[in-house]
């Protein structure tokens, strides 16, 4: 009985601190102003028939206060205009042809104004590739 009631008290003692650990917040990337995007991804086609994927890593970076509050809590609808777009971009480019990040920039820039309604948000891209 004994030993039951020790082997819980170690397994409480031993979560305890993890829970803590996890519960920090971590540091964010970029800075106060910026607004991180998970890669997005389209499917595109290579030499030969095969299958390809365009990748773009992109952020926002937003001064304003409000603008960045407003736009975190957008984020599912910026994610969804973004991947709508690199989508459409990726089905239509042709095999061999590498990407043009400029297009994209744009392209990306101006479904951020519409989709928050104001400008002031500038896109940062990353990186953009096909593999």
């Amino acid at each position: 009985m004994e030993r039951r009631r020790l082997i819980g008290l170690l397994a409480l003692g031993f979560a305890l601190p993890g829970a803590a650990w996890a519960s920090e917040e971590k540091k964010k990337a970029g800075g106060e102003t910026y607004l991180q995007i998970a890669a997005i991804t389209g499917t595109t086609n290579r030499g030969g028939g095969r299958r390809g994927v365009l990748t773009v890593e992109c952020g926002l970076d937003i001064p304003n206060a409000k603008l960045r509050e407003r736009a975190d809590l957008m984020l599912p609808r910026l994610r969804a205009a973004f991947v709508q777009t690199v989508q459409i971009y990726a089905a239509g480019l042709p095999p061999g042809t590498p990407p043009s990040p400029d297009y994209l920039g744009r392209t990306l820039q101006r479904q951020t104004d519409t989709v928050l309604g104001q400008s002031g948000a500038r896109l940062l891209m990353g990186a953009v590739l096909v593999n």
